[in-house]
């Protein structure tokens, strides 16, 4: 950098070996600030900081559309020095320390603390056309002088689990039946049970299929759990689909009954459900479906919630979160590593942020069942 400034940027502590946050932590860093030559410094800040965005374009005939829209949950900012008045020096105490606003030439380390809003607050993310993030952003002020800036982001998880909501306990059940025509004579139909809503990531889904054969054809039941993405904007929904897994069970014979358990397994590198979000979902389905030759095939589809984990008695985490397209953000990036949670005495946010809102625009989970996932 020029104007005396070599280098300058903020990091962060992490609180455990998954690097992962949650709504209610404390979040430890340091900005360092290196200087060629001593220099008068108006103002140093740093903020805490959440939103959500999505974008897409659509075509219609020769137009473009651009949507977008955006969700702020919190942005809460620190000063750790502010301008001086006249000839005195203004500064401000963090962790004990007085900083001035006139800085000598040298490597500067600024530690800070910030306590996350413990709001209900959705799980980073990020592909294409929509993001939730979490950061922490570094401004240095200078007179006649471009800002400085530097930011560092982190990764939050939602901390929902089975006993927060009782619903993701609820245990689920359909059926359905189909007479088939042309070329296959009869009827099929199959009792679907799965044993919850809410599973973790890596843990499996009991799924027991009371089946009825009543056609000329063998038919095989078979499964498939995918992934739903739903961005908002402008009264506008865009939607886009993924298969995670297929599987596949053994076939059943004319004129025949049986019932069916199978176990599918949520990958541990799945991602969690987000339905606390006003522009972005990440629903999960489960669809269960006969193969009929020459046929359309009845199915049935259950709504999956995903949750963070099941974790190990020291509270660690069992498989890495995935980080959707951005990098889980290491302690390389943190100068000054952790010594600075040695002295964690620094005041908190000046002022609570607003209360996250519940949105009431989306259908409730239920909603899923007989709705086309496509």
């Amino acid at each position: 950098m020029s104007n005396n400034v070599k280098s300058f940027s903020v990091g962060y502590n992490p609180i455990n070996k998954s690097n992962i946050f949650a709504s209610g932590n404390q979040i430890t860093g340091q900005i360092t600030l290196e200087l060629e030559k001593e220099c008068k410094i108006d103002s140093l800040s740093v903020k805490l900081k959440g939103k959500a965005e999505v974008s897409w374009t659509e075509n219609y005939g020769r137009t473009t559309v651009r949507y977008h829209a955006k969700d702020k949950y919190f942005s809460i900012k620190q000063f750790i020095i502010v301008e001086g008045r006249g000839k005195s020096s203004t500064y401000v105490i963090q962790f004990e320390t007085t900083y001035y606003d006139l800085v000598y030439r040298g490597c500067h380390v600024y530690p800070f603390t910030f306590l996350i809003p413990a709001q209900d607050l959705p799980s980073s993310f990020k592909n294409s056309r929509g993001k939730i993030v979490y950061t922490l952003e570094a401004k240095l002020s200078r007179s006649m002088r471009i800002d400085s800036k530097a930011k560092a982001k982190f990764t939050l998880v939602h901390n929902g689990n089975l006993k927060s909501d009782p619903s993701l306990m609820t245990p689920q059940h359909s059926n359905t039946e189909k007479k088939m025509k042309l070329f296959t004579s009869g009827a099929v139909g199959m009792d679907v049970n799965i044993n919850r809503t809410g599973f973790h990531q890596g843990e499996g889904i009991k799924v027991v299929a009371s089946i009825h054969n009543k056609s000329s054809r063998e038919i095989r039941p078979k499964y498939c759990l995918y992934r739903k993405y739903s961005y908002f904007a402008k009264g506008k929904r865009r939607v886009e689909t993924k298969d995670i897994l297929k599987e596949v069970g053994d076939a059943i014979p004319p004129s025949a009954g049986q019932t069916v358990t199978r176990i599918i397994t949520i990958p541990p590198t799945t991602g969690m459900s987000i339905l606390n979000c006003r522009v972005l979902k990440a629903e999960y389905r489960l669809r269960v479906y006969l193969d009929v030759k020459y046929a359309s095939d009845p199915e049935i589809k259950f709504p999956i919630v995903v949750l963070p984990a099941l974790q190990e008695p020291d509270g660690e985490d069992v498989p890495a979160y995935p980080t959707f397209g951005f990098e889980a953000f290491a302690s390389s990036d943190m100068p000054g590593g952790a010594s600075f949670l040695q002295n964690p005495t620094a005041s908190g946010p000046s002022a609570p942020p607003p209360p996250y809102g519940t949105y009431g625009m989306y259908p409730s989970l239920m909603d899923f069942n007989g709705r086309s996932s496509k």
